[in-house]
C-alpha cells in the first residue's frame, strides 16, 4: 500500500509540474522540429521554431498561454498569415505560415482588407478585442508567405526589447539526444603576412570523429604562422528529425584558455543581419557553406558573443605545440568537441600585390566616384576596411550602360548603399522604364535593383556588391486564368484563381473588381498565384458577372483581363 501510495504521489507531481508549465504546446501533435532558434538563414538568424505540421495544412493552432490577440497580418511573403497572442508574464507568442484564422479573427481581418482595400494588412489590435485562453484553437497550420512547405513558424518574444527568446528552453516535449555533427573545419589567416600550410589562403580540413571526439583526419599538426582564425561547419540534430538545425553554444579554448564564446538564447531582430559576419561570408556564396567563425569583425556588433579574447583570433608564437578545442551544444546539453593541434611555423611568403583603388573604412561614410558612377556606403554598412575594387565591361546587347563591376558579391554589406549609373544611348521616351539590375557573374541571370532615371542618371539603394548595368522593362505582368475559360465559362465552383508573373521589374499592384466594386484576391507570392473566394456577404448569387483584373509593375507596365460570367 505504500508503494502504491508513493508511485501515486510521483506521479501526481508529475501532472502538477506539467500544468504549472507556463507555455502549452501550439499544437497537439507530436512536437517534432524541422528548424530550431536561432539556426543560420539567409541574411537571418531564424527567430523561432520550425515546427512540423506531418507534411499537411490545417492542423489546428492553439494559444501557447492565456493572454489576447494584439496583432494580426496578412502578407503575400515572410510569415504570410500570422498572429500574436500578448500574455501576462510579459512576453508574445508568434504563430506563423497559417492557412486561416478562428471565424471571429477571420473576419476581422477580411473587414479591414475590404475597408483598406488591401490583402496585405498589419492590424494592431485593442487587448479585448479577442481575449484567448491557454489551449484554445486560434488558427489552423499552413503553408502562407515564403514557407518551404508546410509547418508552423512559433516564437516567444520578451515585450520590453523584443527580442525572440529561445522557445527550446522553456519546456515543450521535444526530444533531443543527439549531439552536433561537426562536418568541417576552415582555418583563415587574417592578415597579410599570415599563412596556414604556409598559404595565404584560408584552408579546409576533413573531419573525423573517434575517442569520443572530432579530430582533423590523420591527427595532423598544421603549421601557422600570424594572425590566424577557425571557423567551423556543424549542424544539430532532433530526435526523429532528419532536418539540419542550428547548435545553442559555441566555445573555442587554446591551451585550455578561453578566447571565444557566443550562446544563442536571445538577439535582436535589429542584428540579426550580422549573421554574414558571424559566417564566412565568401564560402558561403561560392559553395554554399556555412562556417561559423570564431573571431569577431571589429564591425560585427552582434551581442551573443559572451566572451572574446583577441576578439576571438589567435596568434602563434613560440616553437610549441597548441591545443586547439572548440566545444559546441545544443540547447539540451547535448555536446560534441573538436580537438586538434597547430603549431607556429615561420617562412617567407610572396607577397603578391593586389590591385584596388581605394582604402574603404569600415568606421566612416564611403564614396567612389567616376564619371559613370557613383556609390555612397554608409557609415556601419561594413564589416571591416576594405580594399575596393571597380572596373566596367563593355556595354552587351540589351544593356544601356556598361556593366560595372562594383567589388565582389562574396563580400556583405550591412545596410543600403545608394548608387547610381549613367545610361549610354538611353532614348528619352524609355526613361521612365529603365532601371538596374544585378547580372549573376557565373550564370547571367538578372534580378532588378530598381531605381528612377533622374537628371540623367539611374538611382537607387542595393545591399549587395556585384555586377550592375542599366536595362528597360517595357513588358507588362503576365494574366493566366484557371478558373475561367474563354473569358466567360466559369470552371471551379467556389472560387477564381489566376497565374501571374512578371519579368524583370517585379508586381507592384493587383486590383480586382467584380459588378465594379473592389474584390480581395489572395496573393500566393511564391506560387505566383492569385485566389478570389466567393463571399455570400459580398456577392450576389444567381447572375452574370463583370470581372476586371488588372496587374501592374514597378515600371508601370499594366495587363488587364476581363470577363464575364455566370454564378
Amino acid at each position: 500500500m505504500r508503494k502504491i501510495l508513493l508511485l501515486f504521489a510521483l506521479f501526481s507531481s508529475v501532472i502538477v509540474f506539467g500544468q504549472n508549465k507556463y507555455y502549452s504546446a501550439p499544437v497537439k501533435i507530436p512536437m517534432l522540429l524541422s528548424g530550431n532558434f536561432a539556426e543560420l538563414r539567409s541574411n537571418h538568424f531564424h527567430s523561432g521554431i520550425d515546427i512540423k505540421t506531418q507534411g499537411v495544412t490545417g492542423i489546428t493552432v492553439h494559444s501557447a498561454a492565456d493572454g489576447f490577440v494584439c496583432r494580426i497580418a496578412v502578407s503575400p511573403t515572410g510569415y504570410g498569415n500570422v498572429l500574436y497572442v500578448n500574455h501576462p508574464n510579459g512576453t508574445t507568442t508568434v504563430y506563423g505560415h497559417l492557412n486561416n484564422f478562428r471565424d471571429d479573427i477571420a473576419k476581422y481581418v477580411k473587414e479591414n482588407q475590404y475597408l483598406q482595400k488591401l490583402f496585405k494588412v498589419d492590424l494592431q489590435v485593442l487587448p479585448g478585442k479577442f481575449p484567448v485562453k491557454k489551449d484554445e484553437i486560434i488558427a489552423k497550420s499552413g503553408d502562407s508567405g515564403s514557407s518551404g512547405g508546410p509547418h508552423l513558424h512559433f516564437e516567444i518574444r520578451d515585450n520590453q526589447s523584443e527580442k525572440p527568446l529561445n522557445p527550446l528552453k522553456y519546456g515543450f516535449d521535444i526530444k533531443d539526444k543527439i549531439p552536433p555533427k561537426v562536418r568541417s573545419l576552415m582555418i583563415v589567416p587574417l592578415s597579410e603576412t599570415s599563412h596556414v600550410k604556409q598559404d595565404t589562403r584560408k584552408r579546409r580540413f576533413q573531419i573525423v570523429f573517434y575517442d569520443g571526439k572530432y579530430h582533423i583526419e590523420n591527427n595532423p599538426v598544421v603549421p601557422v604562422y600570424g594572425e590566424i582564425g577557425f571557423a567551423i561547419e556543424v549542424n544539430d540534430y532532433l530526435d526523429n528529425a532528419y532536418n539540419k538545425c542550428g547548435i545553442y553554444s559555441l566555445q573555442l579554448t587554446v591551451d585550455d584558455e578561453l578566447y571565444f564564446s557566443h550562446q544563442l538564447d536571445q538577439f535582436s531582430f535589429d542584428e540579426s543581419r550580422y549573421i554574414n559576419s558571424h559566417i564566412d561570408y565568401e564560402t558561403y556564396i561560392d559553395l554554399n557553406r556555412r562556417f561559423q567563425k570564431t573571431w569577431v569583425e571589429p564591425g560585427n556588433k552582434l551581442s551573443t558573443y559572451n566572451f572574446l579574447k583577441e576578439n576571438g583570433s589567435f596568434k602563434a608564437t613560440g616553437n610549441g605545440i597548441h591545443k586547439i578545442q572548440i566545444q559546441l551544444k545544443d540547447t539540451y546539453g547535448n555536446t560534441s568537441t573538436l580537438e586538434f593541434r597547430v603549431k607556429n611555423q615561420p617562412s617567407e611568403i610572396v607577397k603578391t600585390s593586389k590591385m584596388f583603388l581605394e582604402k574603404f573604412n569600415y568606421k566612416t561614410d564611403n564614396k567612389f566616384k567616376t564619371n559613370d558612377i557613383e556609390l555612397n556606403i554608409p557609415e556601419g554598412a561594413m564589416y571591416s576596411d576594405l580594399n575596393f575594387e571597380y572596373k566596367t565591361m563593355p556595354v552587351s546587347p540589351g544593356y544601356y550602360s556598361e556593366i560595372h563591376v562594383v567589388h565582389k558579391n562574396t563580400v556583405p554589406l550591412h545596410k543600403n548603399a545608394s548608387i547610381r549609373i549613367k545610361p549610354k544611348n538611353l532614348p528619352e521616351y524609355l526613361q521612365s522604364k529603365a532601371l538596374l539590375v544585378n547580372i549573376d557573374d557565373k550564370t547571367g541571370n538578372i534580378w532588378s535593383a530598381g531605381g528612377n532615371f533622374d537628371k540623367g542618371w539611374i538611382t537607387t539603394t542595393i545591399r549587395l556588391f556585384g555586377h550592375y548595368a542599366v536595362k528597360i522593362d517595357t513588358i507588362s505582368p503576365s494574366i493566366k486564368p484557371l478558373s475561367i475559360k474563354t473569358n466567360n465559362t466559369l470552371t471551379e465552383a467556389n472560387r477564381i484563381r489566376f497565374k501571374i508573373s512578371d519579368d524583370l521589374a517585379g508586381i507592384e499592384k493587383i486590383e480586382g473588381l467584380l459588378d465594379g466594386k473592389w474584390a480581395l484576391f489572395e496573393y500566393d507570392a511564391k506560387n505566383n498565384l492569385i485566389t478570389h473566394k466567393f463571399d455570400k456577404k459580398r456577392f450576389e448569387f444567381n447572375k452574370n458577372h463583370h470581372l476586371v483584373l488588372t496587374v501592374s509593375d514597378y515600371k508601370n507596365n499594366i495587363t488587364t483581363y476581363e470577363a464575364t460570367f455566370w454564378k
